[in-house]
């Protein structure tokens, strides 16, 4: 049965890492549930984290009931008939646009929630185009153009704004940060002398081996000593779980060598179900005791390079794109070996699915002690439930 495994130590690494920069910066750092939400994990979380980030009502009561501390949430729209019960579970609100706020602004500031609206400095730094805020024609944030066209129109109200709000990177560093803060200071910097707050988003890969903490902790120093009357948060996902969680899988069948050289091997976990962001960002993710291999790394004619035994991993479910990736083994693979993929923890568990009814993997732990304890275990029932 394959199984997430998340792992306590690496984990904590990862926390002692962004209390670091919260002691040195005076910032706050927040999980955004929308990479890693494991409850279980909380209290820990709690002790390094200043509080959590919900897109949703369902993330919202699942942070504010578990987690604690501050509540704060952002969605692209809000639904009317969740305002009510959102707005007795969150301590922040973040709209998307001048025209939410003037919907549920006073209403939220009546029932003691801050106020901010999301921007967007229109400065494109992300590399895959489907995860650029900045991108021409973005539903995310508000441009400084449509926000003064909205101001000058006739009988248009803006409540009281507390923050703003940008979101411009990811998986990404104090480099892009730089330039994004830049844009953002250009275009909405004479709004800040009225803000209570600044929230700098998430997609900062502050865990990350080589991540330059010193410049970020400058940086934001910098931001706090020309804005002293400022809270500044950062909101980061993948950096709170980078490499703290595995895949573990199993081989079902391993088919002879194909007419490329690569034989095809058939797991019990499916990029399609359990690991989505492999087909959507792509990425390959990394095997324990294997090298990943691109196609171009092949080589072709006589003498080109061929890795030993090569082996393209898929899922078991019937869309023919289920491809995990290429790698390299030194050994033989067998029916029954297992498969460990790395850096498993982060938009995973929150975003696996039962397509063509394959069971979900079990949630497991391994506490710092070395012991592991399941979590959740899913079955038939679960399948069924949802549809």
């Amino acid at each position: 049965m394959p199984r997430y495994v998340i792992d306590e130590a690496a984990l904590r690494r990862n926390l002692e890492v962004l209390k670091g920069v919260a002691d040195k910066t005076g910032v706050r750092i927040l999980l955004a549930q929308k990479a890693f939400s494991c409850p279980a994990t909380y209290p820990l979380c709690a002790k390094y984290l200043s509080g959590t980030t919900a897109s949703s009502l369902f993330e919202a009561k699942h942070g504010h009931d578990n987690f604690g501390g501050e509540t704060h949430v952002f969605a692209p729209a809000f639904i009317p008939g969740e305002m009510d019960e959102m707005l007795g579970l969150v301590d922040h609100i973040v709209f998307n646009s001048p025209r939410q706020v003037a919907l549920y602004g006073e209403n939220a500031h009546a029932r003691g929630v801050s106020v901010g609206l999301r921007v967007n400095p229109e400065v494109s730094v992300a590399t895959t185009p489907a995860y650029d805020p900045c991108s021409p024609g973005s539903r995310l944030g508000t441009t400084r153009t449509a926000l003064d066209s909205q101001l000058a129109t006739p009988d248009f109200r803006l409540p009281a704004l507390d923050g703003l709000h940008f979101h411009c990177l990811c998986e990404q560093g104090v480099d892009e940060l730089r330039k994004v803060l830049a844009g953002f200071e250009c275009r909405f910097g004479d709004l800040l002398p009225q803000m209570k707050w600044v929230n700098f988003g998430g997609g900062h890969h502050i865990t990350r081996e080589g991540y330059d903490i010193d410049g970020l902790v400058a940086l934001l120093n910098d931001f706090r000593a020309r804005h002293p009357h400022l809270v500044v948060y950062l909101e980061p996902g993948e950096a709170i779980a980078l490499n703290a969680g595995t895949l573990e899988a199993s081989v079902l069948e391993v088919q002879p060598v194909g007419a490329d050289g690569v034989a095809n091997v058939i797991l019990d976990v499916s990029a399609a179900c359990h690991m989505p962001d492999v087909l959507e960002m792509p990425y390959t993710p990394p095997i324990l005791g294997a090298m990943k291999v691109e196609d171009g790394e092949l080589g072709r004619g006589k003498g080109a390079f061929r890795p030993p035994f090569l082996y393209r991993f898929g899922g078991p479910t019937c869309l023919a794109g289920d491809v995990i990736g290429m790698y390299s083994f030194g050994k033989k693979l067998a029916e029954g070996d297992a498969v460990v993929f790395g850096d498993m923890a982060i938009y995973t568990m929150v975003k696996n699915n039962t397509f063509n009814g394959l069971n979900l993997p079990d949630i497991a732990i391994r506490r710092e002690n070395g012991c592991i304890e399941t979590l959740r275990h899913f079955g038939y029932d679960d399948f069924a439930a949802r549809i």
